[in-house]
């Protein structure tokens, strides 16, 4: 044994929902302020978007012009006391609050379906209270994150992580939940691929054998296949997708006119206060179409950037999961990751025609509430996470130093750190 390892001991720590650093200190740093100057960053772009097209949005729906950067600012403001909140919420009374979570995602799927039907999307989406509105495919989303890093944490600490039986079923059953109560009953597909997405790779993250993982992929191919073609809008969503230019004023209206909207844009772009697509051409301009909107605005050069912002806003999240300190926590920075990155693909591939359209907001920059709160509540969590990374070359000594009964199957997606192994000096 090296010299830089005899020093330390190999001591287990019962503790699992607690963060530490590596080498067994247990103390705070200064978190990943990077993380938080990006978000703040597309937070402020979706504000400078919508409110350069407020004028365009008001004049098309007949309200006030003040109306729609008043609702932005609302909701970045509460999306800011979220991310507050769950960054310093201790992380290990989250693990605690899962099934709580849980519990409360499913009595708010239950209510959604007794409220009255949704008159533009003819869909059971919102919780609605008077002039507030709730989206609960959100909370379920964030339930989500929370309940199966706690449940794959357990797992691990039970020694059954690779025991596929017992980790499919209840998969499989959330699976299930997914598909009749978000892509079924809330006819929201979109938000189904989001947490299909954190399922596979949380599950991947964790070390679930990759022959399970194909297995269960090529279901839910196929259960989306019968999703679509046994719905008649989704037929035609893809058939606008498939065809765009034979179905421009019937279902593909809205992808034609966010290519129109995207290749008005040209290198450079109108500028924020040109540009007529807002103005009741683009549906959505404000929400699922604001990529567009932002192409026509800011042209090549400025969406490049802003793809560059959220390129290296998901390589911070790559960094924070390499190095952080225990399962429950990296698994939490894993499933933030597929959330962010698969809602970013699937609302830009839609705008550019690489996707059908989903119905999905762009993260951090659309108008939706819900959504922006949930999901900077999230971001939070990393947030808080950041405090516990550990860079220091001791780590580095004490992860090599562990025999393969120690390490957690998270390999696969960086070089976490096991909180059960902490190095202490030696008496």
């Amino acid at each position: 044994m090296s010299s830089a390892t005899s020093r330390y001991s190999i001591v287990r720590d019962p503790i699992i929902n607690v963060p530490r650093a590596a080498f067994g200190l247990g103390r705070r740093h200064k978190p990943d302020y990077w993380l938080f100057v990006m978000m703040c960053l597309l937070l402020t772009v979706g504000l400078v978007v919508v409110y350069s097209i407020s004028p365009g949005l008001a004049a098309s729906q007949h309200i006030s012009q003040g109306y729609f950067i008043a609702k932005q600012l609302i909701d970045v403001g509460l999306g800011l006391l979220a991310f507050t909140f769950a960054a310093y919420f201790p992380i290990q009374r989250w693990y605690r609050l899962t099934t709580t979570l849980a519990l409360a995602a499913i009595i708010g799927s239950v209510v959604v379906m007794f409220t009255p039907l949704d008159q533009v999307y003819q869909a059971h989406r919102w919780i609605r209270l008077g002039g507030f509105s709730f989206q609960i495919a959100e909370l379920i989303k964030f339930a989500l994150l929370l309940w199966l890093a706690r449940y794959l944490t357990d797992k691990w600490r039970e020694g059954k992580l690779t025991d596929s039986g017992t980790i499919l079923q209840p998969l499989i059953g959330l699976l299930v939940f997914i598909g009749v109560v978000v892509a079924k009953f809330q006819s929201d597909l979109g938000s189904a691929g989001v947490m299909v997405a954190m399922i596979g790779l949380m599950a991947y993250a964790a070390g679930l054998p990759l022959r399970r993982i194909a297995l269960i992929t090529a279901g839910i191919c196929l259960l989306v296949a019968l999703a679509i073609f046994s719905t008649s809008y989704r037929r035609e969503r893809v058939s606008a997708f498939l065809h765009p230019g034979t179905n421009c004023l019937t279902s593909g209206y809205q992808s034609c006119q966010a290519l129109i909207t995207v290749g008005s844009g040209g290198i450079f772009g109108q500028g924020l206060g040109y540009g007529v697509q807002a103005y009741g051409y683009l549906p959505e301009a404000s929400n699922d179409s604001i990529f567009a909107i932002m192409a026509e605005k800011l042209g090549f050069i400025g969406t490049t950037i802003i793809l560059a912002l959220y390129g290296l806003f998901i390589r911070r999240l790559i960094i924070i999961i390499e190095h952080t300190p225990d399962p429950f926590s990296r698994l939490v920075v894993v499933g933030a990751l597929a959330w962010f990155s698969t809602q970013m693909i699937i609302n830009i591939g839609a705008m550019i025609g690489l996707l059908p359209l989903k119905g999905i907001t762009l993260p951090l920059i659309s108008q939706g509430g819900t959504s922006l709160i949930c999901l900077t509540a999230a971001l939070g969590l990393v947030y808080q996470v950041s405090r516990y990374t550990s860079y220091s070359e001791i780590s580095r000594t004490i992860q090599k130093a562990k025999t393969p009964d120690d390490s957690f199957n998270g390999r696969r997606l960086g070089r976490s750190s096991n909180p059960l192994i902490v190095a202490r000096p030696r008496t």
